[in-house]
């Protein structure tokens, strides 16, 4: 397995999506795009590639892009939905990073004549008591 691999493999969220504080208390919008995002059909196996593209205010934290870009790249093995995935991104940085305000599009390449555009904004989340 070359190195590359093994971090992949091995990536664990809870000690290696490294966040930084956030220096400034102004709000400010952070936008960052993964545009090779890849994961596995969970019915069929076939690989599925998306863009993914995260837009967040940060509140005390941000994250560190290589760390995210790591995080992105542990999907490539999954056996996930585009729905599922999109979700636990999501949910993963509203979690660790605490943000303001955090929206994720994933834009996922037709396959089988169907495209999918999966959009979560904390902004249109029902929030439960």
């Amino acid at each position: 397995m070359k190195y590359g691999e093994k971090i992949i493999k091995e990536f664990d969220i809870e000690k290696d999506l490294e966040i930084w504080e956030n220096a400034h208390k102004k709000s400010y919008t952070i936008k960052i795009t993964l545009p090779e995002f890849a994961c596995l059909c969970p019915r069929s196996g076939y690989p599925d590639f998306a863009a993914i593209y995260i837009e967040y205010i940060p509140n005390e934290w941000v994250v560190e892009l290589k760390a995210l870009k790591l995080y992105i790249n542990s999907f490539m093995t999954k056996h996930i939905s585009h729905e599922a995935s999109a979700n636990e991104i999501y949910d993963t940085l509203w979690r660790k990073l605490k943000p303001k305000w955090l929206k994720i599009t994933a834009d996922f390449n037709p396959r089988g004549n169907v495209h999918t555009l999966i959009e979560i904004d904390s902004q249109k989340i029902e929030k439960l008591p």
